[in-house]
This record gives C-alpha cells, sequence and structure tokens, in this order.
C-alpha cells in the first residue's frame, strides 16, 4: 500500500497543529520531520520541542529525518534519545553524520550501531541516501534496516528544489537490493515529489512519498478540508500504477 507523508518544513508554522491534523484528515499516512543544524547541512530547523508538541494530537507515525550529526555537539549518540523521547516513531540518519574511520569515512560499524541504538530507543531505523552516496552502506546493514530513504534533492537546502531525474534509478536498484534481501523494507523518496512525477517514482519502485510544497503551498489557508482534492489526485496517480 502507498503511503504519503507530508513534510512540515512547507507548513504554515503559524498553525503548525492545524495543519497536521488537516492533512492526516485528507488521507495523509505518516508525518516527516526534517531536523536540521547547519553543520551537516546549511540550515537549521525542527528542534525535538516540534516533535513533542506534535505528539499528543496524533497516532499517526511520526518520522525524524536526521540531517545532522557528525562532529557536531549533538552528535547522533544524543539525537536518537532525544527523539524517540519526543515521541518520534521512526529515526532515520545519513551515513555521512557517523563517526569517521581512520580513513575520514563513515564507519560501517558506526552506522550499524546507530541503527541499533534507534532499535534500542523503540523506534524503527532508517538510513538516507543523497545522488552521491553509495548503497555499500546499505549492503552493510539492509539485514537490519526498516526504511531506506531516497533524496532526490539536495539535502538541507530551501524548498523550491526541483526533483534529481537520477533519482529513480537510485530508487530502482535500492528496490532490487530490498527484494533481493527477502524483507519488508520500506521505500520511501523525498524531494519534490508532486502529481507529475509521484507515478513515475512508484513505477521505479517506491511505496512511501514524502510530500511538501505540491502539498502545503497547493492548499488553501482558510479551507479546512483544502487538502482533501490535492491527496486524492496523488492517490488517484499512484491508482494507475497498481492498477
Amino acid at each position: 500500500m502507498y503511503k504519503i507523508a507530508p513534510s512540515i518544513i512547507s507548513a504554515n508554522f503559524a498553525k503548525l497543529g492545524e495543519e497536521i491534523v488537516n492533512v492526516l484528515a485528507s488521507g495523509a499516512d505518516i508525518i516527516h520531520i526534517e531536523v536540521m543544524n547547519r553543520h551537516f547541512v546549511p540550515t537549521y530547523r525542527n528542534g525535538s520541542k516540534a516533535c513533542a508538541a506534535i505528539r499528543p494530537i496524533t497516532q499517526a507515525p511520526i518520522e525524524i529525518h536526521l540531517t545532522s550529526g557528525y562532529n557536531v555537539e549533538h552528535s547522533l549518540n544524543d539525537l536518537v534519545p532525544e527523539y524517540a523521547k519526543a515521541g518520534a516513531n521512526i529515526i532515520t540518519f545519513h551515513p555521512e553524520a557517523v563517526d569517521r574511520d581512520a580513513y575520514n569515512l563513515p564507519s560501517f560499524e558506526n552506522i550499524e550501531r546507530i541503527v541499533d541504538l534507534i532499535h534500542e530507543n523503540g523506534c524503527k531505523a532508517g538510513l538516507a541516501f543523497n545522488a552521491g552516496t553509495p548503497f555499500s552502506y546499505l549492503d552493510h546493514v539492509i539485514s537490519k534496516v526498516d526504511v531506506v530513504l531516497i533524496m532526490s534533492k539536495q539535502t538541507g537546502l530551501i524548498s523550491g528544489q526541483k526533483f534529481i531525474p537520477e533519482a529513480i534509478n537510485k530508487v530502482r536498484l535500492a528496490r532490487k537490493k530490498i527484494n533481493d534481501s527477502g524483507r519488508n523494507i520500506i521505500l520511501e523518496v523525498h524531494g519534490d515529489v508532486n502529481l507529475g512525477n509521484i507515478a513515475q517514482i512508484a513505477m521505479a519502485g517506491a511505496d512511501t512519498f514524502v510530500i511538501g510544497a505540491a502539498l502545503y503551498e497547493a492548499g488553501n489557508d482558510n479551507d479546512p478540508n483544502c487538502y482533501d482534492s490535492i491527496i486524492a489526485t496523488l492517490r488517484a496517480e499512484l491508482a494507475k500504477v497498481s492498477s
């Protein structure tokens, strides 16, 4: 079953609670929160207080996408339990954000350790891949991860970026690796997912779609049902793939 995960980065923060209630009432499945700290990426967004504030208003899964970690005061060792305590259900991180090995590369052992830490804190664990991130990091932990997130934009920059076409091939390869593993791993795509490309992304093998501007910026702030038609149209496109 295809799932739609609105990213709150594009929501109206002046009434964030209403925005979340409305998108879920319109048929969204997961709330996606990007966490940025100006180290791994050049911008700053969304602390654990945002997650904690959202948790009481919905039973829907909350996914935390950590675009932060390596060489900062609050490492993944600190952030994982912090966001788990705040109410996260899924915590996804980038291999590049873990502590480095002797060659200044992300350590396979540290990636596995963070996956284990996420599980120990009661959450599903996800691994996120930028366009240039090799899948060798996935191969090492594919027996443990619950989510694979393919970025189809540059991580951490402002909204409005265009979909990276090469991401389609990355999705296809990830789907093959997941199928070969025999495990039920979520394959998620994030970055300018919209009405014009969601079917193509699904055909490549994705099952979960992070939607930002294509959802929130198309709605009418004064209409509590403004997201009904947008999500219905997205699902109609997905139905063409599964039919």
